[in-house]
């Protein structure tokens, strides 16, 4: 049985690349998709395209862990795609954060980067040749960026990790694409506040855009997926310029 496994399935980039799949992999048997509400999987399966199997939970707690184990080793299927697109991020400062609510903070970097790796090792062993491991990171990954700093840190591991691992199983046929965009048009914003830099409202994206652009990236073979020329013009002056002078320039 071949499936793709996708976190963070019920909105945004994970909804959408649920989506897409039916287009671009045509011969998957089922997609399985992980995220807290459920009734947003169930509305989901009744637009995909492929039949969806559903594990309605938390990834900061055990039990969707151990369902997603005990049936990987039962079903022992052909992994084809595993996307990692469970995450999310809070504007401000530090210090604003702190006041605000601690764990913020640390639930960003539990899910962000934990839950993250987690699901990789989970799946790694049902990878085959072949196989694409898709991690939603972030172009705030390029670069430290003020008033995002925990997020944006979160975001350069998923970027390093994804880079690593990609070069670790290239010998086995195995793709590893950490995707990089600006920012996106969706949910992601209620929750982490409307971006206020006039540069970012510019530069927002389409969901369906991103995600088309990453799995022709993915299918490729590229290691980084960046949508769009401003945030490819972003990701190469973050490696020409210091990132001192450009973390001082985000306060200006």
């Amino acid at each position: 049985m071949k499936i793709a496994i996708v976190t963070g399935a019920s909105s945004g980039m994970g909804r959408e690349f649920v989506r897409q799949f039916g287009y671009f992999y045509k011969n998957l048997d089922e997609i399985w998709v992980i995220a807290r509400r459920k009734e947003r999987l169930e509305a989901l399966a009744k637009e995909s395209r492929v039949p969806l199997r559903i594990f309605a939970g938390d990834l900061q707690k055990k039990k969707v862990y151990k369902e997603l184990r005990d049936a990987l080793e039962k079903e022992q299927p052909d992994l084809r795609m595993l996307v990692n697109s469970a995450g999310f991020g809070k504007s401000g400062s530090v210090e604003e954060i702190l006041s605000e609510k601690f764990r913020i903070q640390t639930d960003m970097v539990d899910v962000n980067c934990r839950s993250l790796t987690r699901m990789t090792l989970l799946c790694l062993p049902f990878l085959r040749a072949g196989s694409r491991i898709v991690n939603l990171a972030s172009a705030s990954a390029f670069c430290p960026q003020p008033y995002f700093s925990v997020y944006a840190a979160t975001k350069s591991y998923v970027l390093s990790f994804s880079r690593s691992l990609g070069e670790e199983l290239r010998k086995k046929g195995i793709v590893v694409t950490a995707v990089c965009p600006g920012p996106v048009d969706t949910e992601f914003f209620e929750f982490s506040g409307k971006p206020q830099n006039i540069l970012k409202k510019l530069t927002m994206a389409k969901a369906d855009r991103v995600v088309h652009q990453a799995l022709k990236d993915c299918r490729s073979g590229k290691s980084v997926s960046v949508y769009g020329i401003p945030m490819k013009l972003t990701y190469f002056g973050t490696k020409l310029l210091p990132h001192g002078f450009l973390v001082r320039m985000q306060q200006i």
